[in-house]
């Protein structure tokens, strides 16, 4: 479970510990993530593993992949819940915003997934999980370049689907809607919030369902049907 230290992911990580699995959570935030693999082997015994590690030093994931395999006697599944989603005022154009959510989002999950890939298809099986978000679906105005680096992750797992669904493995899209999580937390216009935990739940059965995308819940599908239908000289009027 790759970005586990709170939210969706700690939500994904508890959740698979509950269930009898065997989770490797992996964040930056150190203390956080110790939090909660304290707390999940508190509930579920000695289920988890913390692996502190900046999802921005891709050089560290081949190594750090290998040994967590080890460790755990194998994997099956693999997520990439890390995800930052800086506030960016209306007149603002901040580059080292940009980069860094380009890094966590896309690249990042780009080191993590790949080594995903590269395993699974040797096996023959696996499960692959990305967290991208409804805002993958237009280029809004709020904040460009997260919703630019959500659509690049939608075309990476969906190239990786394209490769590996002869292989036995199964990459799974994940587009959540508002979730009540520290991304989201004072954002102003939010509505059918749900909690990490809810989330969690409808993400665990969608990873073992296997469909190509899901919406988190099922009614921004809709939403998302909507928006992608709307004329780009009627888009661009829209304050989203």
């Amino acid at each position: 479970m790759v970005g586990a230290s709170s939210g969706i992911g700690a939500a994904l990580a508890k959740r698979l510990a509950a269930g009898g699995c065997q989770v490797a959570l992996v964040a930056r935030r150190e203390v956080e993530l110790a939090r909660v693999c304290d707390e999940i082997n508190a509930g579920s015994g000695a289920r988890a593993r913390a692996y502190p590690q900046d999802v921005r030093s891709g050089s560290e994931v081949p190594a750090l992949f290998q040994q967590i395999a080890a460790d755990l006697g194998g994997l099956d599944l693999v997520i990439y819940a890390a995800g930052v989603q800086p506030r960016v005022a209306a007149d603002e154009y901040d580059t080292d915003k940009d980069r860094l959510i380009v890094e966590v989002n896309v690249i990042g999950a780009m080191a993590w997934l790949n080594e995903a890939a590269r395993r699974f298809e040797r096996a023959g099986a696996g499960t692959i999980v990305g967290i991208s978000s409804i805002a993958a679906d237009r280029g809004r105005r709020g904040n460009p370049a997260y919703g630019a680096s959500k659509a690049a992750l939608d075309h990476f797992l969906e190239a990786l689907r394209n490769r590996l669904s002869q292989r036995g493995v199964t990459v799974v899209t994940i587009k959540p809607g508002f979730v009540d999580t520290d991304l989201t937390r004072g954002m102003p216009g939010l509505f059918w919030l749900i909690s990490p935990d809810q989330a969690a739940e409808r993400i665990l059965a969608a990873a073992r369902r296997g469909p190509a995308t899901v919406y988190v819940p099922r009614r921004w599908r809709l939403v998302g049907l909507i928006i992608r239908s709307i004329p780009s000289f009627l888009f661009r009027k829209l304050k989203i």
